[in-house]
This record gives C-alpha cells, sequence and structure tokens, in this order.
C-alpha cells in the first residue's frame, strides 16, 4: 500500500518565519531554484534563529548539532528574485535530538508583505547535538532546550 502524498502546509503551522533573499546563482538551467539550494535553507534558518537566540555557539561552543536525517518534499518552484521565508517548528524534542520541520513560503510580490499562505516545499531534518570534542551524543544544554521548546 502506498502513503499517501505529502501535502502543503499553511503558514499558521508554523512558529517562526525568516526571510531568506534568493541569489541569481540559485536558479537552474530550468529557471528555478534548484533543489540542493533548499537545504542550504533549512540550515541557514534552523543555525541563524539559535544562534540570534543566544541558544548556539558555533564557534566556542562545547555543543554542536550534526544533521543525521534529512528529507523535503515540493510542491510549488521558487525563482531569483523572491524573497522566500522559511516556517520553523520542532517536531519532536529528545534528550540529545530534535527534528526541526521547515516550510519555505514564496513571498507576495515584488515587495513581499509576508509569506504566502501555503508553502513551496516542506522538509524536516534531524539534528543530534554533540560534544564538540568527543562527537558523541550529549543531553541538550538548558538555554538550548528552552529555546526549543518555543518551537514545539
Amino acid at each position: 500500500m502506498n502513503a499517501p502524498r505529502p501535502q502543503p502546509e499553511n503558514r499558521d503551522q508554523f512558529r517562526v518565519f525568516r526571510p531568506i533573499g534568493t541569489r541569481w546563482a540559485d536558479n537552474d538551467v530550468y529557471g528555478h531554484v534548484n533543489n540542493v539550494v533548499y537545504y542550504s535553507w533549512f540550515d541557514t534558518a534552523v543555525n541563524a534563529y539559535l544562534i540570534e537566540q543566544g541558544a548556539l555557539d558555533i564557534h566556542a561552543g562545547a555543543v554542536i548539532g550534526l544533521v543525521v536525517e534529512t528529507q523535503c518534499h515540493y510542491f510549488a518552484p521558487l525563482a531569483f528574485p523572491q524573497t522566500v521565508y522559511a516556517g520553523l517548528r520542532v517536531a519532536h524534542l529528545g534528550r540529545s535530538s530534535v527534528r526541526y520541520e521547515i516550510g519555505l513560503f514564496a513571498g507576495n510580490g515584488a515587495q513581499p508583505e509576508g509569506p504566502a499562505e501555503q508553502c513551496a516545499a516542506l522538509g524536516h531534518f534531524v539534528h543530534v547535538y554533540v560534544d564538540r570534542e568527543t562527537r558523541r551524543p550529549v543531553a541538550l544544554p538548558p538555554a538550548l532546550k528552552q529555546t526549543l521548546e518555543t518551537l514545539l
């Protein structure tokens, strides 16, 4: 039996939005953003949010997140020069791991007033947080856990 095909989700299903400017180089020969760019946007949106919240120190922190799983479903094309809005939420918060879900939404018009109602792509990735030196899983630091709880 086949699993049901994923459907685009509405913007009200996400807790936080981050604008991302597309670049000329993001488009491929087919005239839309190439699929590999979406994964970069996922990583950028999540990590920038955590850094801004003071929950992650990528340069000197004792704990870092390693991606162990990722996936994306594409529903509509995105293209330069659109602004893309990455909607963030946490679907699962474990002792040392987090499943982030990201919806990518097209901006409305040349001067975007916010994201479109439905996502153009929906993806997830799982971070396992590890000790920077040993690369062994560790419990989420309190500041990180507290920040992530706001995205549940």
